[in-house]
């Protein structure tokens, strides 16, 4: 069985930019540089019939390559002890495009409907107890964080594989995004 998600690469001046951020936390296990990215599904375990349908699928998504940036930061979950810190992204319709054709592709090869709202964002840390004074002074410190544009001229399927380390991601196919 794969484990499998959907998301687009970053340039490396974007991940440069987001590492950046990263700042002692008791509890803070920083996402790893080479494993930064934008998650548009996270898919789940899947067989390997089912990976070639979903990979045959993608193929047929059609739409021009689109501009993004990065804007803000945040932790979910929202008025709980924090779990994940993130990297928001500015407000674009596009993306919002591309993931809602993404997702009506794989509903149509059985694959059920996401139940969360899409809430577009880059994982940066993962949280163990942190203290509450360390996440407000990184919240305070990063409140005006953005990046200058950077083009998305294609997305991947990737397969995750979890080890003690954290996750380690495998690139299983590219769908370029065209005019």
């Amino acid at each position: 069985m794969a484990r499998l998600f959907i998301s687009i690469d970053l340039p490396e001046r974007i991940k440069d930019d987001i590492e950046d951020l990263y700042m002692a936390i008791p509890g803070a296990k920083w996402v790893d540089y080479s494993q930064i990215h934008l998650t548009l599904r996270f898919i789940g375990e899947v067989d390997n019939i089912m990976e070639e349908q979903i990979i045959a699928v993608l193929k047929t998504i059609s739409m021009p390559p689109f501009e993004l940036s990065l804007k803000g930061v945040g932790y979910f979950p929202p008025r709980r002890h924090p779990r994940i810190l993130w990297a928001g992204v500015a407000e674009n319709p596009e993306l919002f495009r591309l993931q809602g054709k993404i997702e009506r592709a794989l509903n149509s090869i059985g694959i059920a409907p996401e139940q969360r709202r899409f809430h577009p964002h880059i994982t940066i840390a993962r949280l163990n107890e942190p203290p509450l004074e360390k996440i407000a002074l990184f919240m305070a410190q990063n409140s005006l964080f953005s990046t200058e544009l950077f083009a998305v001229s294609q997305f991947h399927l990737y397969r995750s594989y979890l080890s003690k380390r954290g996750a380690y991601h495998q690139k299983q196919a590219t769908f370029y995004l065209t005019t």
